[in-house]
């Protein structure tokens, strides 16, 4: 206690009255100056007499002041200590490599024991690891179990020369630092935020698929009563997931639900589109339903919205799935079942008119098909040349980018006379002439990052779509006119459906149809699959126009390399779960090593046994996967899983950093993952 000084601003106050004998000293000097002798040793005794006093209390109060202090110090910091031991919040400090070595109450409560001092806090906490020990003055925030409650963990540094005072005695360096961690119980706000994310409205639309086709035969009897068992099914659906679903036209459905009943609809895979089909009362063709689901916005109408896109999808895809849309992401379900042909040509008439107005209104016309394109899109490109210079119009053809065995059908255009020099074009000279004056017509494909020159998508405000492939999330955005009909065989037979309405000026010539024959034959596989009645329809409408049979079959013979290739491609197949053959081409001295591969795949079909198969070629530094199936494998589900798509039978998929052995484990690894999930058998 001798030892300790009063220092800072309290010594400064104590010693002021001293300091004022300076004053009553001056005082002493003017009073000798001007009062005379002896008002100036009056004046001189009071002031001995004040800075005795001044000092006599300085002397004697300081010591008692001094122990007033420590005995407030003492209090104060007993009751901070007290705080702190008894916060409500669980809290600790640790040291630098995050040893435990102070607890307040809360925390030995919720660790267990007081044992646990000393102890590493990763120990205690499987969520800690070094890595989430705070460094600089950043603070560390995260999440931490402890048996039934979820807990906020706050670590930040704490160092020790912040903690002592300047005037201090201790001194500590500015490096050394303890680390406090605060834990927030965030158990009941965690339960609040996912009953709010369960209980999430989530807006859908049902619509059946093909209503008028499934009561045509039917009799008129019935029909009622087929109607009436198929909507209970659709009502008691609903109802058991919590859901509400109101009528709103004959074949049309609003319903409603929460996000919980829907994830679980997910996790059953939506049993409702195969429970449909079970209706039977003596009717030719079951019935199936398309469902449009959206969620996830920042309203009911964006919601809304976001389920007739969905719907607008799954009907392009051919119907009998599902598909959800939440936010940017779109999951499908179901698509299991080739869509039934529509017999009626309603729409191949409305879509020629419509094709034909807005050729009218623009000043050129410049189609364009997939990268390497084969002959189905060129030929179909073909067809929409014709159109276009029937209606008057300059038309161009974009092929910069064409397989080997397409060159020979457009040397054959190049070199006729009666066609004009400019009809094929390159991407620079494309470029040139799209502007906003400009049709852009898109066959074969419709996704964005499969067509031959994405950058035209960009320039010109009037694209029009044909394609005959199952919708997928990257679809050409803000068309002018899409007509896409997955249950056509090819782009080929869409477009010849297209011409015989567009006018009665258009005539085909023999060279012309031959394209758009040989185009049928290709996605047909020479009329063995995806072939139906308006296939042959548009087959007998380009041979009256000189298509000859002979002619396109030379236009598919293969060289000796191609048929050594795809011999390889056959003998060396590994059968995967006993029904997937999957093999690989060579693409080493072959013109179009994608057509040999895909030719490999329908000829792998023929093994008694396979289901589906996969044969994969390494071409222009990329991964390209055809995909063959005849009834029992939507092979087209596998390849979108790896970004590709295509038809429930033929499908494709091009894969980027690959090499042949990482895409055929990647493909294996697809597969049984989707047999687990229940998507293919």
């Amino acid at each position: 206690m001798k030892n300790l000084k009063v220092t800072g601003k309290l010594k400064t106050y104590l010693e002021w009255p001293l300091a004022l004998t300076l004053m009553w000293a001056a005082m002493v000097i003017i009073l000798f100056l001007r009062a005379g002798t002896a008002a100036g040793f009056i004046g001189l005794a009071f002031t001995a007499v004040y800075f005795c006093i001044c000092l006599f209390l300085f002397l004697r109060s300081s010591p008692r002041l001094m122990t007033e202090m420590i005995a407030f110090a003492t209090q104060y910091g007993q009751v901070q200590k007290k705080l702190l031991k008894e916060f409500q919040l669980p809290y600790a400090l640790l040291d630098e490599e995050g040893t435990i070595l102070w607890m307040n109450d809360e925390f030995i409560e919720l660790v267990g024991r007081e044992r646990f001092r000393h102890t590493s806090i990763m120990t205690l906490f499987e969520e800690v690891s070094d890595e989430q020990l705070p460094e600089n003055e950043e603070m560390r925030a995260f999440t931490i179990k402890r048996e039934d409650r979820l807990y906020r963990a706050e670590m930040r540094r704490v160092y020790i020369d912040e903690l002592l005072d300047e005037e201090s005695f201790l001194a500590g360096s500015p490096s050394e630092f303890l680390i406090s961690v605060c834990l927030f119980d965030e158990t009941e706000l965690t339960k609040l935020n996912e009953e709010k994310d369960d209980n999430q409205v989530v807006c859908g639309l049902l619509s059946i698929d093909n209503y008028d086709e499934a009561l045509e035969g039917v009799e008129d009897v019935r029909r009622s009563l087929l109607l009436a068992l198929v909507e209970r099914k659709i009502n008691k659906y609903f109802s058991e997931v919590d859901g509400i679903i109101r009528k709103q036209s004959h074949d049309k459905f609003f319903f409603l639900m929460r996000k919980k009943s829907l994830l679980e609809c997910e996790e059953k895979r939506f049993p409702i589109l195969d429970d449909v089909k079970t209706v039977n009362i003596g009717n030719d063709m079951f019935m199936t339903l398309s469902v449009g689901i959206g969620y996830g916005a920042d309203s009911y109408l964006a919601n809304a919205d976001s389920a007739r896109s969905a719907m607008e999808l799954a009907l392009g895809r051919g119907g009998d799935q599902v598909v959800v849309r939440d936010g940017f992401r779109t999951r499908f379900f179901g698509g299991n079942t080739e869509s039934p042909e529509k017999m009626t040509r309603v729409k191949a008439r409305v879509k020629a008119h419509a094709l034909q107005e807005i050729i009218d209104g623009k000043s050129r016309v410049v189609v364009m098909g997939h990268k390497i394109a084969d002959i189905d899109s060129v030929g179909a490109a073909i067809g929409i040349y014709i159109a276009a210079k029937t209606a008057g119009k300059p038309a161009y053809i974009l092929a910069d980018d064409v397989s080997d065995s397409v060159k020979p059908v457009i040397d054959g255009f190049r070199d006729d006379p009666e066609y004009e020099h400019d009809m094929f074009i390159d991407e620079k000279r494309a470029r040139e002439i799209t502007n906003s004056d400009t049709v852009l017509v898109i066959v074969d494909t419709n996704k964005t990052g499969y067509v031959a020159c994405p950058d035209l998508l960009q320039m010109t405000n009037s694209i029009v779509v044909f394609d005959h492939h199952r919708q997928g999330d990257d679809r050409i955005p803000n068309t002018a006119l899409s007509y896409l009909e997955p249950n056509a065989s090819s782009a080929c037979e869409m477009v010849a459906e297209v011409l015989q309405y567009f006018s009665e000026d258009l005539h085909l010539r023999s060279q012309e149809a031959d394209a758009m024959y040989a185009g049928i034959v290709l996605d047909t596989n020479n009329f063995i699959t995806r072939t139906g009645v308006r296939t042959f329809e548009a087959a007998a409408y380009l041979r009256r126009n000189g298509a000859d049979v002979t002619r396109v079959r030379k236009m598919f013979r293969d060289d000796l390399a191609d048929c050594r290739a795809k011999a390889q491609a056959v003998a060396s197949a590994e059968i995967f779960e006993n029904i997937y053959a999957i093999s690989v081409c060579p693409s080493e001295g072959l013109h179009s090593p994608t057509v040999v591969s895909a030719q490999a795949a329908n000829e792998l079909l023929n093994i008694l046994g396979i289901k589906a198969t996969f044969v994969m070629t390494d071409y222009n530094n990329q991964i390209y996967i055809s995909a063959r199936a005849i009834d029992e494998v939507n092979v087209q589900l596998i390849m979108e899983r790896l970004g590709g798509g295509g038809h429930l039978n033929i499908a494709g998929a091009q894969l980027s950093n690959y090499s042949i052995e990482d895409a055929r484990q990647l493909l294996k690894d697809t597969i049984i993952e989707m047999i687990k999930e229940g998507d293919i058998a």
